[in-house]
């Protein structure tokens, strides 16, 4: 506990817009500035000052601003100055605290009773939400005296324990020590309903007059109170690490929303500049491809301030209003918490500037890294790398890989920018992206990589215990959905409807969805719920291999459009792959599609249902023999099955469906699973090949789109069928369907 100050300075400050509980909360400027001088030890009151400050009007033309500037003048020994005893002016809040400061020092060296000083206010406000945000905003420097007070709500508090701090005020402190006030009945709490109401003249003097005659109250007899307990406010922001391990109230964590990309954690520290932030509190939000994203968590020291943080809803940073609401201890430790010994040894440094280091060779060494930031034969400012290879954090995978990032400590601001400016120059053949960091965004970083996928996707399938079945199901539901392959990556829904031109008419409500892959990017699929069967069909003839281009790019593909069934678009929606190669499906996912195989099903006991024969044997003895009864012996193909039953466990390949008009599912039980997809499927007969083109490749190119496995290709020459020319047709398990390999129709008809 501290001594006793020797005076304590009672200020007062009065906005252009709310006061009350509200001050400072609608960003209005610091308008009048009311203060007096109480002497501690000897009991006596100094003179009432008023510092008037004249508004910005850096918006109006010089003749306009003249004429206020005239009006000003003349009102303000009118208005302002009629009960208090010294009546300053000021252009600007910078002149007007240095004029408090100087007027302050003047008057204690004068008094000659001592010289530690410390300023007092009703609440907390006066200080936090009104001089240092605004002075913040401004970029001005603030004096020292300004860092230190005392609240003397919470010192008469200490008296009268069973009052509500919340609901303290002059007026209030004044009727329980039985003091006579005259205060306006506007401004009297209980008959003022509008906080919003602008402070009449009169109450910031008598306002000031009040609290000194508490402040003697309190140091007189019976209280006899020694003020020593002051407000502290944090001159800067401390970076610092946080574990996962520690424990943070929820009632301290707040989300900012909408901060420029660009911000850093010091620029959110500017922003609730007069709370006090707690150590390594500021933590950037990233997305999934590890960007910011404009948000971020702040932890404050106490539910107090994290109350204030929230008055500053809609407060701006330079052009944009950010949006602050309540976050939980929880979302500040998943992103700012972590558990590495080299993160916490890379970060244990203190007063070090971060860079991140984005696209770095996956052979970049600390020797390449210092050398890319020591000083060049241009450049007449050095960049050295705080603790030379120690100051270097490369980011890699848990299996050890490189994943292109890395992070470097400077010592001083100046290093910092001066590395900065490298910005995109060139280390081997790849070109660096360069971004000033925090603490918290290193943790991320490094819980990303090092830890889970940032999507759940499907664990390793049980090969050896499950029997070998095929992803795709058999065509069981009626082709009344499109399949768009190979969009622009920045094709949007409205790009997709231009594109179906007159079919928009007949997709269903809710029925577009594109696939994302597992960065959450678009994966260059999509899904369409058309009305009937015919129409989509209609549609896959006369779309099939188009031109889309997209509005917000100046590319443009070609896509291929496929009809396909409910179920099928389900198993792909649901985190499967519409694949038409099964060979090795267990063991890799295609790559086309960015999209893993469905789940593996748990318990490994599942029953699947026997499959019936693609062909009876009777019809096949009867379409081919003697041949074709060595060749079309039936073979059961791989079981359909549930494969989403109610007890199996789902892993979503993405995390959120792309917004369609007007909108998509948003559960994962928007399309249901059949309990069982048995029916088989069916032998296409293919006349009219060419006769040197007519492959099995080239086959699966002409069907890609359909659940045609490369097994179920069969190619008959012209002396098995009983036919004289080539140019005949294979049998593929498959529904009936048009296309044109090489340039050439076929008519596929179904056997």
């Amino acid at each position: 506990m501290t001594a006793q100050v020797d005076y304590l300075v009672v200020v007062f400050t009065a906005t252009s817009g709310a006061s009350g509980e509200l001050l400072g909360s609608d960003e209005k400027e610091l308008q009048r500035l009311v203060w007096q001088l109480v002497d501690v030890k000897n009991k006596k009151f100094g003179k009432v000052n008023e510092l008037f400050i004249k508004p910005d009007r850096s918006d109006l033309t010089e003749e306009k601003e003249a004429e206020e500037e005239d009006v000003v003048e003349e009102s303000v020994e009118e208005e302002y100055g009629s009960r208090a005893d010294c009546v300053f002016t000021a252009s600007n809040l910078e002149t007007a605290l240095s004029q408090f400061h100087l007027q302050l020092t003047n008057e204690v060296n004068s008094a000659g009773a001592g010289t530690s000083v410390c300023l007092c206010t009703d609440g907390q406000l006066h200080i936090r939400q009104v001089i240092h945000p605004e002075a913040a905003s401004k970029n001005i420097l603030v004096p020292d005296c300004f860092y230190s007070f005392i609240d003397l709500r919470k010192e008469f508090k200490k008296h009268f324990p069973t009052s509500d701090l919340k609901a303290l005020n002059v007026h209030v402190m004044a009727e329980s020590l039985s003091m006579p006030v005259d205060v306006p009945p506007m401004w009297d709490p209980s008959s003022t309903p509008d906080p919003l109401a602008i402070l009449p003249a009169e109450v910031a003097v008598q306002q000031v007059h009040t609290m000194a005659n508490i402040v003697l109250a309190l140091l007189s007899e019976p209280f006899c109170h020694i003020f020593s307990n002051q407000e502290r406010v944090s001159e800067k922001f401390e970076t610092g690490t946080c574990s996962k391990m520690e424990r943070v109230s929820d009632n301290t964590v707040i989300r900012a929303r909408g901060l420029p990309w660009q911000s850093s954690d010091q620029d959110i520290a500017r922003f609730f500049r007069g709370l006090n932030i707690a150590k390594g509190g500021a933590a950037l939000c990233l997305n999934a491809q590890g960007r910011r994203n404009g948000e971020a968590l702040v932890r404050f020291v106490s539910e107090e301030h994290r109350d204030l943080a929230l008055q500053r809803h809609k407060h701006h940073m330079g052009n944009r209003y950010i949006e602050v609401y309540k976050a939980t201890g929880e979302d500040f430790l998943k992103i700012a918490g972590g558990t590495s010994n080299e993160v916490a040894m890379f970060l244990s440094r203190e007063d070090q500037i971060i860079v991140r280091m984005r696209g770095l060779p996956f052979t970049a060494t600390h020797e390449q890294v210092l050398k890319f930031f020591s000083q060049g034969e241009g450049l007449k400012e050095t960049c050295p790398v705080s603790g030379g290879n120690n100051g270097i954090l490369f980011v890699r995978y848990p299996d050890g890989r490189p994943t292109g990032d890395a992070f470097v400590l400077f010592a001083c601001e100046e290093h910092a920018q001066c590395a900065l400016r490298k910005h995109k120059e060139s280390l081997g053949r790849r070109y660096i992206e360069l971004f000033k960091s925090t603490a918290a965004e290193v943790q991320q970083v490094l819980n990303r990589y090092s830890s889970a996928p940032l999507i759940p996707v499907a664990p390793a399938p049980l090969v050896s215990v499950l029997p070998t079945m095929s992803l795709l199901p058999p065509p069981v539901g009626m082709r009344d959905c499109l399949r768009l392959r190979g969009l622009p990556y920045t094709a949007s829904i409205e790009d997709i409807l231009t594109f179906l031109g007159e079919f928009t008419q007949d997709i269903r409500p809710h029925g577009v969805h594109m696939v994302l892959n597992q960065q959450g990017r678009p994966s260059g699929d999509c899904f369409i719920q058309m009305t009937s069967v015919e129409r989509a069909l209609q549609a896959s003839q006369r779309l099939h291999k188009q031109v889309m281009s997209s509005q917000r790019g100046a590319n443009s593909r070609y896509v291929e459009v496929f009809p396909c069934s409910t179920e099928e678009m389900g198993l792909v929606l649901m985190g499967g792959s519409l694949s038409h190669t099964h060979t090795h499906t267990h063991n890799r996912s295609r790559s086309g599609t960015g999209l893993s195989p469905p789940p593996c099903l748990s318990p490994p006991s599942y029953p699947f249902a026997p499959a019936p024969p693609v062909l009876p044997t009777e019809a096949a003895a009867a379409l081919y023999p003697p041949i074709g009864q060595v060749l079309l012996t039936p073979r059961p193909l791989p079981p359909g099955h549930a494969y989403y039953p109610a007890s199996a466990q789902l892993y979503m390949n993405y995390t959120a469906y792309y917004p369609s008009p007007p909108g998509s599912p948003t559960t994962v039980g928007f399309f249901p699973s059949p309990s069982s997809l048995s029916t088989p499927g069916g032998l296409v007969r293919m006349p009219g090949l060419t006769y040197n083109s007519a492959g099995v490749k080239d086959l699966i190119n002409a069907v890609q789109g359909y659940q045609s496995p490369a097994e179920s290709v069969s190619l008959l020459s012209s002396s098995l069928i009983g036919q004289s020319s080539g140019g005949d047709a294979p049998l593929i398990s498959l529904p009936a369907l048009m296309t044109k390999p090489g340039g050439q129709y076929l008519d596929l008809t179904l056997l």
